[in-house]
């Protein structure tokens, strides 16, 4: 590489302040990196914590379930679930962390009907609750997603941001430095060999006059 470089003053200032940028842009991703590490942990940690409680409910809903089918058999069971007891409505918008674009779920439950779609001349209270127990999960299961969602693209731009960090430190600025330094070698020998041709024009001067 150094030997493509011109060792002229021209280039060493272009050099040093190429130097400079890279120097400031390092610590700017390095800074960026970090913070984005630091809020990822706490999206894993929000995602580790839901995903307990979902499972953790859902298990129970479906152990209700299991119960309810079991009394009341699998036909009356789907006759009984035929129809939704509500509508819902999913708003998907987005926010940003550190210049990365995260979606934004916002659950609602559009119209007052009852929470069953049925009647309770024919089920049992297992159904019921369960049917109750995995409406009650709807907002957190989406929530999930979204946070789910969210460390997904956090990591990837963390690796991407890692990858940038990585270039600068090791490649980029030690490289530019290499190139700093011989550019100045290389003035340094010229201005010693200029100095010593003067001397000798002036000694042939001296000596001539």
């Amino acid at each position: 590489m150094c030997a493509q470089i011109k060792p002229t003053r021209m280039e060493l200032t272009r050099l040093k302040s190429r130097l400079q940028t890279a120097e400031r842009g390092h610590k700017l991703l390095k800074d960026k990196r970090d913070e984005m590490v630091r809020r990822f942990m706490i999206y894993i940690k929000k995602n580790r914590t839901l995903r307990e409680e979902i499972e953790t409910r859902l298990t129970e809903a479906l152990q209700r379930f299991s119960v309810a089918e079991s009394r009341m058999g699998e036909d009356l069971v789907t006759e009984a679930l035929l129809c939704p007891a509500k509508s819902t409505d999913i708003t998907v918008d987005k926010a940003n962390i550190m210049s990365v674009d995260v979606p934004k779920l916002k659950y609602e439950e559009s119209g007052k009907a009852p929470q069953l779609p049925y009647g309770f001349s024919f089920t049992s209270g297992e159904l019921d609750q369960s049917v109750l127990d995995i409406a009650e999960l709807m907002p957190l299961l989406i929530e999930l997603a979204e946070v789910e969602k969210t460390c997904n693209l956090l990591a990837d731009e963390i690796e991407k941001t890692r990858r940038r960090v990585n270039a600068l430190e090791h490649v980029m600025i030690p490289e530019t430095k290499k190139n700093i330094k011989y550019i100045m070698m290389r003035l340094e020998e010229n201005e010693r060999g200029t100095t010593t041709r003067l001397m000798k024009v002036k000694d042939m001067m001296l000596k001539d006059g």
